[in-house]
């Protein structure tokens, strides 16, 4: 007899932007038990070739696919191919960089979570995707996921809010998704980026340039997420099936430019700091409550001083 009540997990997942920062930690790092094959797929804009080096041995198989969310053909991808969830990475995630370029992030940004976000609705896919605690702007409060006032205040922010929108309302036509607004990442990837706060501050500490802190932000607080945090959210919502249509905070700790260049201190001592303007980094200052995303049982372990540790670790070679 069959026991219909015993759960099926899925099978095949597929990543976009399978290759940066997050992605190439995820695909390291993915629980064995959530799939038989992960579809790695990504443009390879980035150039970010070593994501794929030296792959860990896992009881599911990887698949290589080199395609664009501006141009593919997901219908082909989701059709009939055992394809239950896919994990959209893919975006132009420089914030303070995308003022330069807000035609560019609307389409990629946007229009390719609109792609995504259809067809897996057509198809019956599941569908995570990672918004950004950036959507908050600057607030006089802790906030949390009912937060009416939002104030986005870059192009980055402002496409992952109405991504959030759009799929919001795919929600009663039947799409199953989950979004998590991240903190700002940081810790170590073979996918690096150093366009966020910690991980920049901690290139510029390790390659002996003085830290560029911006006026009026030392004592301002702001949400980070370490990427074992952010990796093991991804394995949590994976495992638990949890495709509700809710939004969740998902964060490590709320630091302040102080903690992070006091941490930093501990390990680069002899450190210049330096002040500077920024149109759009000074003036944000916002503390985000993750309560109802640790309610479900979410226990982050990363910390600041692991996260710009393993950082500086992996630049010993060049460190004075």
């Amino acid at each position: 007899m069959i026991n219909k009540s015993k759960k099926i997990k899925s099978r095949k997942i597929l990543i976009t932007g399978a290759l940066g920062h997050i992605g190439a930690a995820l695909i390291r790092n993915l629980d064995d038990s959530l799939a038989d094959e992960v579809i790695l797929f990504d443009n390879l804009e980035s150039r970010r070739f070593p994501s794929l080096y030296n792959l860990p041995k896992k009881k599911f198989k990887y698949r290589f696919v080199r395609d664009d969310i501006m141009t593919a053909d997901f219908d082909k991808y989701f059709r009939n191919t055992g394809v239950t969830t896919v994990i959209h990475l893919a975006a132009i995630t420089d914030a303070e960089g995308t003022a330069k370029i807000p035609e560019v992030v609307e389409k990629v940004n946007f229009t390719g979570l609109q792609r995504v976000a259809d067809s897996c609705l057509k198809n019956k896919v599941k569908l995570f995707f990672p918004s950004t605690t950036s959507v908050y702007g600057s607030q006089d409060i802790k906030v949390d996921e009912t937060c009416a006032e939002l104030k986005p205040q870059s192009p980055y922010a402002w496409a992952k809010l109405r991504s959030e929108e759009y799929i919001q309302n795919l929600k009663d036509k039947g799409l199953k998704f989950v979004i998590c607004r991240f903190g700002t990442i940081f810790g170590h990837s073979i996918g690096m980026r150093y366009d966020t706060a910690v991980n920049k501050f901690t290139w510029q500490a390790a390659t002996g340039q003085p830290i560029t802190v911006w006026k009026t932000a030392w004592k301002q607080r702001r949400p980070y997420l370490h990427l074992s945090d952010c990796v093991g959210a991804i394995n949590f919502i994976l495992e638990k099936d949890l495709f509700n249509g809710e939004l969740y905070n998902v964060l490590t700790k709320n630091f302040t430019v102080e903690d992070v260049v006091t941490t930093i201190k501990q390990y680069v001592p002899k450190l210049t700091v330096n002040y500077v303007d920024s149109p759009i980094m000074n003036q944000l200052s916002y503390d985000v409550d993750d309560t109802k995303f640790k309610k479900l049982g979410f226990k982050p372990t990363g910390n600041l001083k692991k996260g710009i540790g393993e950082k500086i670790a992996s630049l010993k070679g060049v460190i004075n």
